[in-house]
């Protein structure tokens, strides 16, 4: 019986901004881009998010919803140094840790005999430290399985802790709501939808075979998560890492005007790259392309060092893909090892 444990620290990129300056912390903020161009919100604290800030969001029009919202710029420098101080308080207890992103992992504490091997004593006192030594909040999940984990950790944000133990799993999985299972989108949603499948327990009455024969594969796993079921490990390095770079234009250009951006993209990757050491652990290439209508398209290749000629083609099937002028364009390379662990979920 695995116990493991989803740290989710709160809007991390705003909570180091009222760490770093208190007297901001009742009023709303904002992480991102300038509002003066395409900039977008990277994420925001919680007065913010009362206007309808959210996200991804792009900047002008979160300051439409909230006139008084004060930006910050990244500070990217900062948010990887908190999290390194996250990541090295997880390590002190197990070395079964899987990053998600900056500022969340899975813990497996199976085995840990610390706490007196209590999964749920553990993740307060991993809140505890985090707050007390990286000076942010964050949330825990405690479950059997990493998707109730990760489904709790969410369930009492911000600063606080869900437990499901094994004997709830049955009854919290079954009322859940569709949307809370990974991989259910809008467009997966709005198709349950249409089959009258709001929430687990209308998927499980639905059944495996009409899930496989509307969904495919995917409809085993909607069967399995709507159970409460995950048998994936605690996973302690990723196969592959990106490291990317991309930007968002003030207009949008013609596709004639996108190769001559690549030099100046491809020169801040390098930069990234070297800082990481990761020079001689590439295995693809990539190209990102956001359309006008804000659809996004990825092309890559295999690839052992930085090929600019590659990224031109690259950038030429990405753009083949539509006639849209293009809003946003980025470059990066999937790197093996966890030397670039500080770029996971980056863009």
């Amino acid at each position: 019986m695995r116990k493991i444990i989803h740290i989710d620290a709160d809007c991390f990129f705003a909570a180091l901004e009222m760490r770093d300056a208190p007297h901001l912390r009742d009023l709303p903020i904002a992480v991102g881009g300038s509002s003066n161009g395409r900039g977008v919100i990277s994420t925001c604290n919680y007065p913010a998010r009362k206007f309808g800030i959210r996200s991804a969001m792009a900047a002008a029009h979160a300051l439409r919803l909230c006139p008084d919202l004060i930006l910050r710029p990244h500070r990217f420098e900062v948010y990887r140094q908190a999290s390194k101080a996250m990541k090295a308080i997880f390590y002190d207890y197990t070395d079964l840790v899987e990053p998600l992103s900056l500022d969340e992992a899975f813990l497996d504490v199976s085995a840990v005999s610390r706490c007196d091997g209590s999964a749920t004593r553990i993740a307060e006192e991993i809140r505890a430290r985090v707050f007390s030594e990286v000076g942010i909040t964050c949330s825990a999940g405690v479950a059997n399985n990493k998707f109730l984990a990760k489904v709790a950790s969410d369930w009492q944000k911000p600063n606080g802790i869900t437990v499901i133990t094994p004997e709830q799993n049955d009854a919290f999985s079954r009322a859940l709501p569709v949307a809370k299972l990974s991989g259910v989108g809008k467009v997966t949603a709005a198709k349950l939808a249409s089959m009258g499948l709001y929430s687990c327990a209308d998927v499980r009455e639905c059944g495996l075979e009409v899930l496989l024969k509307r969904f495919g594969k995917f409809g085993v796993r909607l069967h399995e998560r709507a159970y409460g079921r995950d048998d994936r490990p605690v996973l302690p390095s990723r196969e592959r890492l990106s490291i990317g770079v991309e930007h968002t234009y003030d207009h949008d250009l013609p596709s004639g005007a996108c190769i001559a951006q690549l030099p100046a993209l491809l020169g801040e990757l390098r930069g990234r790259i070297t800082k990481a050491q990761a020079s001689a652990k590439i295995t693809k290439l990539f190209v990102k392309v956001k359309f006008s209508d804000f659809v996004s398209t990825t092309v890559e290749r295999r690839c052992t060092v930085l090929d600019d000629a590659g990224y031109v083609e690259l950038l030429k099937q990405a753009m083949a893909r539509s006639s849209l002028k293009i809003r946003l364009l980025g470059v990066g390379v999937k790197v093996v090892g966890d030397s670039v662990g500080v770029q996971l979920a980056l863009f």
